[in-house]
């Protein structure tokens, strides 16, 4: 399997953070270890709506090589209060920053209904951050995803009006981390020319389209205004808020990447990385059982019963 595309870059002002210093446990690789851990909410447009998180898994004060780790230095800053936020110290007094990070999936088992079920959240995982003295002035180059992508279904989701939400494709397949790990995943289209050749493409579970794409992270709060005239007296008034997250996909490489080839990736490795996927998620499956049963909770058996994204 060939090296594959995997990238992010947020640029802009910081909105607020949940970062905080921790130490790995007596059971961990390299125990007694003080690391950093948590979410930085990153204002990538001018009017401060376009909220990205960038999460931080384990961000040690060292390198493997044992030099200083910079990205360390900066979030340490940004805990210390030496770097402004936008909720703390106001817009003018928020730092800068630019992250180059990549993306990763925060999954994990819930309950819902009577019945546990895996939940899957695309989120911008770790990455190099370093203070910026300016931004670039074109606001729709701050939060941009590039992917080596594995295409195998493309549906059309039809217009909201009531929400303004445009018509668009959900083109869903699945991207790689660093390690090549199999990771499900989904985009949007909602370009008309877009939308139009990605369903062209025709692709499915039997005959995927493996190509790189790149587009933008919408990370937004919408207030809308809703007036209703009243037949006397004050009209009534109020407001309603629409949250709207979406990696929307704005470019494709004009020639696709040729499949099931020994120059990009083969239909053999491909099930290799999908019995690895499933594996890691029976992993996730046990631990989480173990947990809750050393809480004392009930705890159903592992499932294992396919992959199929």
């Amino acid at each position: 399997m060939k090296k594959m595309t995997n990238m992010t870059h947020i640029e802009g002002v910081i909105y607020e953070h949940k970062l905080e210093v921790k130490e790995s446990g007596p059971n961990s690789q390299n125990p007694g270890t003080k690391f950093i851990s948590g979410t930085i909410d990153i204002a990538t447009d001018n009017a401060g709506i376009n909220i990205v998180p960038v999460h931080f898994t384990y961000v040690t004060e060292k390198t493997k090589k044992g030099s200083t780790n910079a990205t360390y230095t900066t979030l340490m800053n940004i805990i210390d209060g030496k770097y402004g936020t936008i909720m703390a110290n106001g817009k003018e007094n928020a730092a800068k920053l630019r992250i180059d990070s990549a993306l990763g999936l925060n999954e994990f088992y819930s309950d819902r209904n009577g019945k546990e079920e895996l939940v899957s959240a695309k989120r911008n995982e770790g990455g190099f951050v370093h203070l910026a003295d300016s931004l670039n002035e074109d606001e729709n180059t701050r939060n941009t995803f590039t992917c080596d992508m594995l295409i195998t279904n493309v549906s059309i989701k039809e217009a909201d009006e009531e929400k303004n939400l445009p018509e668009k494709a959900i083109v869903k397949g699945a991207i790689f981390d660093f390690r090549n790990s199999l990771l499900p995943i989904e985009f949007s289209a909602i370009n008309p020319k877009a939308i139009a050749y990605f369903e062209s493409l025709e692709a499915s579970n039997t005959n995927p389209t493996f190509t790189k794409v790149w587009g933008r992270q919408v990370s937004e709060t919408i207030t809308r205004t809703i007036t209703e005239e009243s037949a006397f007296g004050e009209d009534s008034v109020r407001e309603v808020k629409t949250s709207r997250k979406d990696f929307v996909i704005t470019g494709a490489s004009k020639e696709p990447y040729e499949w099931d080839s020994e120059d990009t990736i083969t239909a053999n490795e491909l099930a290799e990385a999908i019995t690895a996927r499933e594996t890691y998620l029976a992993t996730i499956k046990q631990r989480q059982d173990e947990y809750k049963a050393s809480q004392g909770a009930n705890v159903a058996a592992p499932s294992n019963s396919g992959f199929n994204f």
